[in-house]
């Protein structure tokens, strides 16, 4: 029957088995290998019974459910866990202490006024933590309630849930969908069980993957087939591991090895395929997908962590006084109180007994002169529980508040709204806002957070000419700085005629004249070209073909063929047309087909051979038929190309060659590759354009282009036929040697090529990623570029987006052929460690020359480099270098990676990446940002901050990272200065009271302190302040080195803080105490009493705290005007309505304003003369730091104010500064420019020198 199944298979499919000729998908054959031997074996012992689901329930083969969990808290973990998180904070535990102490009836304050706060606060931090936990949890659920068609029984194939799917259910996966677990390969819509895979989210790459099913079960080609399919696989335990897989399949009595091209993972994606059947090889956290990612961190920022070191000091300072206080107590209560009479309470009449030798009638705990000791540490209880003013438990809920309404301003920025996509920037946690200020290094993937996952035709070269244009951006912005105009560039069409035409070569690229008009300082880009001339410019209004962004009137609209060297443009076009693994597929338009291949580069080919005159319109087994455009007759003809083998590209190989004949019988070799294998193997006549395409190839590659070098020979019967034997049993070989033989053979015909050219792809770069790039280097960060792309494509991104320039010394580390070979993990430390080793030595003896320095190391390199006796080393060498690139990374290594650079350089780092390959890097960073691009949204739900695109990572971080950073640090500082001035009075009022124990404060004062009294004046500023407009700091990029060099949250100004504190109190303290106890306060004579003091001094402290926050705001807006005065009219108020209550509920503050201190002119002199002092010291740094040591923004600001009714920017002062504030960097698009123009200049001199 399955004989009979496959027979009524489609026919004119293609067998990709037979074309081609490498293992990595040939058959596997029934032989062991050194590998199948450890089956069995530790770490090889899974069992896997396919189609029995029900066998993997129970013991000892029991395996999970396929649910995944990427939450931090389930129902029994949340409350510990979150408990745990909070009273990780050292102020939380010191309230925690202090409610608990209350209890025992210790505490001067009631019970209820420190429990209340102390569960506000927690409460409302956990209840935040839970919020964004349920939305981790709903988008786990999301996930794992997708559906996946699983066969149940007798062949039927029914919806499942992905979390319902248990190891051995055999499912059904359509075309773009992605697998719901790791599979094995049963079967695909092709008939030889190939199908297409896309990895993207596993390592970023963008070109698919070919997976093969093994023959044996090729006949489960029908729903119908696995009503009776038994099978058992034996293979590894899960693991991390994505590019290895080992195991056996026992199939109707027969073992068949299994290799990764079997293997299909989870999160991967099927294309180009309608369909493919597999088995459930590894479920839920068992998968390696799930097995590369990790725990969801705890996240806090810098300043946070150092809050608590604030903390610390504070209560340091909190047991000192508490200390002076118990300490002074129990002395004075020896050797004084004793004697003072009205402290003795009378026992029954009698006369007190002033010795103390009758204990027992002190019944004050607090005050028992017979047991000092016992008092003294009551005393100190009492004393850490009064002066708790000095730690402002406030504060976390005050910069929860903040950092929430940050957010929420982050989130509705419009200059950080996409309108392509509709998405805008979110601060999906808001614990981080500020150390978006302090950012050192950035960590990006590429694929699709620098790049848009799209491939577009953009140069070739072909026979010695370059054709497509010249000119860059770089040369643009360099011609523009040196006030110069490029030479025309001259190309001769037709030389056969004598006549030279000249043009001058403009390019820009649609997407990218927005960016290059910004380059230029010009609104609009001016054609000052002729209409006879301008063949090379490139409009926004000519239509745009997808993958093809190519304008040259010498080859556009077949103009090709009035070449004169019109032999190699028909090959060089042939090439592109013949040599790939694409299948055509119809399209709407007229003429016009679109292409699916194993990567995007063939796919641009394809279409520009197309747009050539050269359209692959079909494939058969053994045929491509080509609609080409004859020369000779000027019409559109058909011709089959008989296909006689393919030699597929391959890593090591770095090539690919087709084998055809033409309807001649003529047979040809084309070949394309990486311009460094092709050159080897020209022949010697087959070099004449040799020089010209290599200034070429550096051209392009200095462009970011990504190059392809074509080739041919022609290859005359006998030889192929020779050869084809050779090459055929290769194939045939069974064992190892065959890739050995295989590699011999390819190398036997490809050989002895003729250069035709080199052909450039660009990886189209998302709009304004250099510009991005270069403002960022500008800002002092430093960039690393984490891929799981080749080399080659990584090193061409990077220059692309600026990180890589020609200029550069690069250092390459990759394991040698033979350390590699040997594969013995000492060896190839001691290859890697020479490596680093001599590249460290030449960057010690060129640091001082003004060339960067960039390191490009692979996956396998980076395998050894990370490991504990070579990762210093290698740390040392990366941080070093102006640029780093690590290619052929896991998601594993990509969080290995993060972590360590995180620890060995104590910088603050950003991750950003777009797919679930980056979720262990975004999780393992400081920051982690996720693009939520193409690659669905695992990223960014692992993210800190989502964007839509990279190039808003400008914004949010030199804009509100630089805001946030100074607002937070500000609102900090501002807090641990009002809570000492504030506190501190209390200790002072306990010595000038011979610690009595009496509160100067009404309760009532004290607990609206810090709720309505100062609170809002201290949101505003942590939510509005600004030292400078969002247009400033992008203009002066170099204002964020603020952030990591930490200029505003130092212990010298946290420090400073606390001394202004002190002094404040000092002199609140002193000047109310001597200027109102000699004197009468009142008409009548009457001094003024406790009450009276304490509202007169808590009103100077209100005016004070309120008044210096005035000071240091920059940036005043209404909002910030109501709420320091209204703050201070509030107390007034208050004052007013509280002293008016009945004395029940007012106790001593009863009509204390209005009978008592608001009549006396004495009280407002105090309040203004106080205010005035107790500013002046920190009014007179601000003066002196202003005039003789001033900041960037400082000066920044003052030429705003001096000349705000001019237009500033145009300002000659403000010019100055903006330049001067231009750090040298060596990446980014600035950094090119220079180069150029360094390139420009030498280039004029050496004119000169000649032409003299």
């Amino acid at each position: 029957m399955a004989a009979a199944s496959s027979r009524r298979r489609k026919l004119g499919k293609v067998r990709w088995s037979k074309l081609y000729s490498f293992s990595c998908l040939r058959p596997s054959t029934s032989e062991p290998s050194a590998a199948q031997e450890l089956i069995g074996q530790t770490g090889f012992s899974r069992v896997v019974f396919c189609n029995e689901p029900h066998l993997h329930k129970t013991k000892p083969n029991k395996y999970p459910y396929n649910y995944i969990s990427t939450t931090k808290y389930n129902i029994l973990t949340f409350l510990p866990r979150a408990l745990f998180e909070q009273f990780r904070r050292v102020a939380n535990f010191y309230f925690l202490l202090a409610a608990v102490l209350s209890l025992a009836s210790l505490a001067p304050f009631s019970r209820e006024s420190l429990i209340a706060p102390l569960v506000f606060v927690v409460g409302i931090s956990m209840l935040k933590e839970a919020v964004e936990d349920w939305h981790r949890f709903l988008q786990d659920l999301d996930v794992n309630n997708r559906t996946i068609k699983a066969h149940v029984s007798n062949g039927e194939l029914v919806d499942k849930l992905w979390k319902e799917l248990r190891v051995g259910d055999v499912v059904k996966v359509n075309k773009d969908e992605y697998f719901p677990s790791d599979l094995l390969l049963l079967y695909s819509s092709y008939e030889d069980g190939v199908c297409y895979v896309e990895t993207m989210n596993l390592d970023g790459e963008t070109n698919l993957k070919i997976k093969r099913c093994l023959e044996a079960t090729l006949c489960l080609n029908e729903d119908e087939e696995f009503s009776k399919f038994k099978a058992t696989v034996r293979c590894e335990d899960p693991n991390p591991n994505l590019y290895t897989f080992v195991g056996n399949i026992e199939f109707e009595n027969k073992s068949y090895p299994l290799s990764p091209a079997q293997l299909l993972l989870r999160d991967s994606k099927l294309r180009n395929t309608d369909y493919i059947y597999g088995v459930v090889i590894f479920s839920g956290h068992d998968t390696k997908a799930v097995r590369n990612s990790t725990r969801s961190p705890s996240k806090r920022s810098r300043i946070e962590r150092k809050m608590d070191h604030i903390i610390y000091l504070l209560f340091s300072m909190l047991l000192l006084v508490s200390l002076v206080s118990s300490i002074g107590s129990s002395l004075l209560m020896r050797h004084d109180m004793v004697d003072w009479w009205y402290l003795q309470l009378p026992d029954d009449n009698k006369v007190p007994d002033l010795d103390g030798s009758n204990p027992e009638k002190y019944d004050d705990k607090f005050f028992n002169p017979s047991k000092p000791v016992k008092s003294a540490i009551l005393q100190f209880i009492r004393a850490l529980i009064l002066y708790g003013y000095l730690i402002p438990i406030s504060l976390y809920v005050s910069i929860e508040v903040v950092k929430v309404l940050q957010a929420m301003l982050i989130n509705k920025d419009i200059e950080m709204y996409d309108e392509v996509t509709c998405k805008s920037v979110q601060a999906r946690t808001s614990n981080l806002n500020e150390e978006l200020g302090q950012v050192e290094m950035i960590l990006s993937d590429k694929t699709g957070t620098l790049t848009c996952n799209k491939m577009e035709f953009r140069k070739c070269s072909i026979a010695g000419i370059s054709y497509g244009g010249d000119i860059t951006e770089v040369d643009l912005a360099a011609s523009k700085r040196m006030n110069a105009d490029f030479e025309a560039c001259q190309f001769s069409i037709d030389e056969s005629d004598g006549i030279s035409q000249r043009f001058k070569v403009f390019e820009f690229s649609v997407s990218d004249l927005g960016a290059q008009k910004a380059v230029l300082g010009c609104r609009e880009v001016h054609d000052n070209t002729n209409k006879g001339n301008s063949g090379l410019l490139k409009t926004e209004e000519e239509s745009v073909i997808k993958g093809f962004n190519f304008r040259d009137e010498r080859l556009m609209n077949k103009n090709w063929i009035h070449g004169s060297n019109l032999l190699e443009i028909t090959m060089f076009f042939r090439v592109m047309a013949l040599c790939h693994t694409g299948i055509p597929v119809e399209d709407d338009k007229i003429n016009k087909l679109r292409y699916e291949a194993e990567s995007p580069e063939e796919v641009a080919f394809l279409i520009a051979s197309q747009e050539f005159g050269f359209q692959f319109c079909r494939r058969t087994q053994s045929v491509i038929i080509l609609k080409e455009f004859d020369p000779s007759s000027r019409k559109e003809v058909e011709r089959e190309y008989k296909l006689l083998n393919l030699l597929e590209f391959s890593s090591s190989r770095k090539r690919m060659s087709v084998i055809v004949s033409n309807e001649d019988s003529q047979i040809f070799l084309l070949c394309k590759g990486a311009d460094s294998i092709i050159f080897d193997r020209l022949a010697d006549n087959g070099r004449t354009y040799e020089q010209a395409t290599t200034l070429h190839l550096s051209n392009y590659a200095e462009d970011g282009f990504r190059t392809l070098a074509f080739a041919y020979r022609i290859v005359e019967a006998a030889e192929y036929e020779c050869w084809n034997t050779i090459f055929t049993q290769a194939k045939t070989t069974i064992g190892p040697e065959r890739e050995e033989l295989l590699e011999k053979a390819s190398e036997m015909i490809e050989k002895d090529l003729i250069l035709l050219g080199v052909a450039a792809v660009e990886d189209k770069l998302q709009k304004g990623v250099p510009e991005c790039i270069d403002k960022l280097a500008q800002a002092g960060l430093k960039i690393w570029l984490l891929t799981g792309d080749k080399r080659e494509t990584a090193i061409n991104i990077g220059f692309a987006c600026s990180l890589l320039g020609q200029d550069m010394k690069q250092f390459h580390l990759s394991l040698s052929r033979e350390a590699e070979s040997n594969n013995q993990v000492k060896a190839m430390k001691e290859d890697i460690l020479h490596q680093i080793e001599s590249s460290y030595k030449v960057m010690c003896e060129e640091r001082n020359k003004e060339a960067p320095f960039a390191l490009v190391i692979d996956g396998k390199a980076l395998e050894i480099a990370l490991r504990g006796d070579v990762k210093d080393e290698f740390l040392q060498l990366a941080v070093n270098c102006a640029s780093v690139l690590c290619c052929r990374v896991s998601p594993k290594q990509k969080a290995l990676i993060t972590r360590l650079v995180k620890e060995y350089t104590g910088r603050t780092t950003l991750a950003i990446g777009d797919g679930a390959n980056d979720v262990g890097m975004i999780q393992e960073a400081d920051i982690g940002v996720g693009i939520s691009g193409m690659e669905g949204m695992q990223a960014v739900m692992a993210s800190d901050f989502s964007l839509p695109q990279f190039r808003f990572l400008e914004r949010l971080l030199i804009v509100h990272g630089h805001w946030c950073y100074q607002r937070i640090s500000k609102m900090v500082l501002y807090f641990v200065y009002k809570n000492v001035a504030f506190g501190l009075t209390l200790f002072y009022y306990e010595l000038y009271t011979s610690f009595s124990g009496e509160v100067l404060y009404d309760d009532w004062y004290m607990t609206l302190f810090n709720v309505m009294l100062t609170s809002l004046p201290v949101i505003a500023l942590g939510v509005l302040e600004q030292d400078v407009s969002s247009d400033v700091c992008l203009q002066f990029p170099a204002l964020y080195q603020q952030g990591p060099r930490n200029v505003h949250f130092s212990w010298s100004h946290i420090i400073g803080w606390i001394l202004n504190g002190v002094v404040s109190s000092l002199v609140i303290f002193l000047a109310n105490i001597y200027i109102l106890s000699p004197s009468a306060f009142r008409q009548n004579g009457y001094v003024a009493e406790k009450n009276s003091l304490g509202a007169i001094t808590y009103t100077c402290i209100i005016w004070t705290v309120n008044c210096q926050i005035a000071l240091i705001t920059s940036h005043f807006t209404w909002i910030q005007h109501l709420s320091i005065w209204g703050s201070i009219l509030l107390w007034y108020i208050f004052l007013v309505l509280y002293g008016a209550l009945p004395p029940y509920l007012s106790g001593k503050a009863f009509q204390v304003f209005i009978e008592a201190i608001g009549p006396a002119p004495l009280y407002w002199m105090v309040t203004l003369l106080v205010v005035i002092v107790s500013l002046l010291p920190y009014f007179v740094h601000i003066v002196i730091q202003r005039s003789f040591y001033p900041m960037d923004d400082h000066i920044i600001q003052e030429m705003k104010y001096c000349f705000k009714k001019d237009d500033v920017t145009d300002n000659h002062m403000w010019l100055r500064e903006q330049r001067n504030s231009q750090r040298s960097t060596h990446i980014g698009f600035s950094a090119r420019v220079d180069a150029k123009v360094l390139s420009f200049q030498e280039q004029s001199a050496s004119k000169e020198i000649i032409n003299l």
